[in-house]
């Protein structure tokens, strides 16, 4: 897995992030963004696939899209700069409803719509999550299984957006705790049920509190 990611799509390695006994996370840094590859010990459980069904990276000197697979079967692209809009990394999911998932990012979450070939966008900062309607997407996917499981947004203040969110009628995932001095994370979920993680880390800030 670590010779594909880091030869064959060549994501620059970051440091590795022990998690919990029996879990270990690989960083990996892109144009300013962290692929994390979540290595578990123990054996994963089979369950359906979640919404988050390929990540997309815009790579400078490509003439032509390049569709890849790793050695668990996540689907990866990589594109010219500007293909569908990408100028950096999307996601393409599959959702239920387009029109819930997007009150959901747009009037309740707050980014900003977009269109790409397939349908509606949403600009995540400079990424995008790139939405297509399938009525047989999972609902309530497992969080630890094998492939795409969740996002991360990074939030100056967890607490304060994971409360307003839950006012609005977002489901929580899981309510904020710290990790150590690394970061203090809480989740969330759409409508379908993906995860999204709310990261404020102290690398980037400067500090927890």
């Amino acid at each position: 897995m670590l010779r594909f990611w880091q030869q064959d799509v060549a994501v620059r390695f970051d440091h590795v992030l022990p998690v919990r006994r029996g879990q270990k996370q690989y960083r990996h840094d892109e144009q300013g963004s962290v692929i994390k590859l979540n290595h578990h010990v123990a054996p994963l459980p089979e369950a359906a696939p979640s919404g988050y069904r390929e990540l997309i990276i815009a790579r400078e000197g490509l003439q032509e899209p390049r569709r890849m697979v790793d050695p668990d079967g996540n689907r990866v692209r990589l594109v010219p700069p500007r293909c569908d809009g990408v100028t950096q990394l999307a996601v393409a999911m599959g959702v239920r409803s387009l029109s819930e998932h997007r009150k959901f990012y747009g009037d309740i979450l707050g980014f900003a719509e977009q269109s790409w070939s397939g349908g509606p966008a949403f600009g995540l900062g400079d990424s995008l999550l790139l939405l297509d309607e399938d009525g047989a997407a999972t609902v309530d996917p497992v969080r630890q299984a094998r492939g795409w499981r969740y996002i991360t947004l990074q939030i100056a203040d967890i607490d304060a957006v994971h409360d307003e969110l839950r006012s609005k009628g977002v489901r929580e995932g899981l309510a904020p705790i710290t990790l150590g001095d690394v970061a203090r994370i809480s989740m969330i979920v759409d409508p379908d049920g993906n995860w999204i993680e709310l990261s404020r880390r102290a690398s980037l800030v400067g500090g927890l509190s």
